[in-house]
Parts: structure tokens; sequence; C-alpha cells
């Protein structure tokens, strides 16, 4: 759709004159929890489906959850997931106690979609060929993970979020 010298009459303005851009970041705190539940489920879901198959996929005549390297695999997306998990927990607590932080709601944005994408190869990679058939959930959990990365705010957008509210805004030229 595309607007052209489009009059709004004033009793259906939304929020106060000029600051749209404002209100719109604003609602971006209150929406992207809901992006990082959906990468904490992703993650964890993709997860569910590797540690089934490590367990009953064989090689060498053994699980492959025998093999140490597998075994530290899943170590790692565990504990990645659950870090993820409570930086949203925690960004989603404060929200219900109306206190809004752009800056954890951005670092719980980006790390639980890093996170989605990252356990998403880490599956894949543990389901070899596999993972890239239809047959198996694997190549799906990938593909839904990677938009958390981008929607709502790209990774990019929220570290400058995360890095300004550390810093500032400190200006590049001289």
């Amino acid at each position: 759709m595309i607007f052209s010298d489009v009059r709004v009459p004033r009793e259906n303005l939304v929020g106060k004159e000029g600051n749209g851009f404002h209100q719109f970041m604003v609602f971006f705190d209150h929406t992207r929890p809901h992006i990082c539940a959906q990468a904490v489920g992703l993650a964890q879901g993709a997860m569910e489906k590797a540690v089934k198959h490590v367990m009953e996929r064989r090689q060498f005549g053994k699980p492959l959850a025998s093999f140490q390297a597998t075994r530290f695999i899943i170590a790692e997306m565990a504990t990645r997931i659950e870090a993820a998990r409570n930086l949203y927990h925690k960004a989603v607590w404060l929200l219900d106690q109306g206190k809004t932080d752009s800056k954890l709601t951005s670092m719980a944005k980006w790390y639980s979609g890093e996170i989605a994408v990252r356990v998403a190869d880490e599956v894949l990679q543990l389901h070899g060929g596999y993972g890239y058939m239809g047959d198996y959930d694997v190549e799906r959990f990938y593909r839904d993970a990677k938009i958390v990365e981008i929607y709502e705010g790209t990774k990019e957008i929220e570290k400058l979020i995360i890095a300004r509210s550390i810093l500032g805004r400190v200006s590049s030229t001289p």
C-alpha cells in the first residue's frame, strides 16, 4: 500500500504529533519479547529433535549420543538456550513491573535470535544429510530460526540500541 497526500483528522491521531518514531520504538519494547519467546521455543524444539536423533542414530555400532563430541554439543546447546531464556524472562519480568529496559529487551532479542540460529545449525549438523530432507523438521527449524534474527529489529539494530544505552550517542565526525 502506498499513501500519497493523505490527511488524517486530528481526532484520529494516535499519541503526540511528531512523536511517532519514539512511540514506535516503545512499541517494540513490548513486542520484541514475543520474538524472544519464539526464538527460545524454536531452539528448545530443535534441541529436542537432536536429542531424539542422537539417541536413535547409530554410528560405528554405537548411538551418536555416546560420543563425547556429541555430548558436548548437546550440553552447550542446553546452556545457551537456558541463558537466552533467562535474559528473556528478566526482560518480560521488568515489563510486567512497569519498568521498560530497552537495553535488556534488545539484549534478549539479539541473543535469543542468535542462539536459535546457532542451535538450529548445530542440530542440522548432527543430523548430517538428513538435516536437509523435508522428512525431518530440522531444515524448517533453521529457516524459522533465521527470521527471528531479522524481524522486529535486526541483530545489528539491537547491538546499536545496547551500545547506545551504554555509551550514549557518540558522533563519528570530528
